[in-house]
């Protein structure tokens, strides 16, 4: 029988190994209601600014980055987190390396 949830007691050791030179995603879960990537990104490496059709958030378990929210700029840390409405421009910058949960919310 499957199981209703999906647990991952250490997320940070699923990306043990940072990317020299690159961003690394792996999709946890992609459901109706909601899909959860989780990032790895090399020091210096930056998603440039984009928009979601979606709500997300972005939970930075590791490293430190320069996040930018619409005009503002903030320093992200390990435990820092984000929510973010739909069409939200926005973008991140690796200063280290970064391990990145992302969590959209599909329309339900």
């Amino acid at each position: 029988m499957e199981t209703p949830y999906t647990f991952f007691a250490d997320l940070a050791a699923l990306t043990a190994v940072p990317p020299q030179d690159s961003i690394l995603s792996r999709t946890l879960i992609n459901t109706d209601t909601h899909k959860v990537i989780l990032f790895s990104f090399a020091a210096g490496q930056a998603l440039s600014e984009h928009t979601a059709s979606m709500p997300a958030m972005l939970h930075f378990i590791s490293g430190q980055a320069r996040l930018t929210l619409g005009s503002d700029e903030m320093a992200a840390q390990a435990d820092s987190w984000a929510a973010m409405p739909a069409n939200l421009p926005h973008s991140i910058l690796a200063e280290t390396a970064v391990t990145m949960l992302l969590i959209m919310v599909k329309k339900s």
